[in-house]
């Protein structure tokens, strides 16, 4: 069984529209209020079920998975529109940036994200 943290990301990265992409340090700070959870978020995505668009999340610098599903990622960004430049990263800048999921309010610090699905 998933934690409660896990499907607050699931349900964040479900938020990310297609054609854009998002960062695990972007979906640490709408959890966390910071980026350091990165690593947290990466477990929790590792094991996201199968309606999580997962491809959609890549590295602060826009590198993709370094695992074997790293195609996989690549030819379902590009199917979306995903530029990537010629060192293989996703071109950033050309999609405006990360997309920022919504932060969720943070006056209950035991609260999870207020995302649908999170609770």
């Amino acid at each position: 069984m998933a934690s409660g943290f896990a499907e607050g990301v699931w349900a964040l990265v479900r938020t990310v529209p297609p054609g854009r992409v998002t960062t695990y340090g972007e979906l640490a700070e709408a959890v966390f209020g910071v980026r350091k959870g990165a690593r947290s978020v990466g477990r929790a995505m590792a094991g996201c079920p199968a309606d999580v668009p997962w491809w959609r999340v890549v590295h602060a610098d826009g590198a993709t998975a370094g695992t074997e599903h790293a195609r996989e990622q690549r030819s379902r960004l590009q199917e979306e529109g995903v530029a990537f430049g010629l060192d293989g990263r996703v071109e950033l800048s050309a999609i405006g940036g990360p997309f920022s999921p919504e932060q969720p309010d943070r006056g209950d610090p035991g609260a999870s994200p207020d995302v649908p699905g999170s609770r």
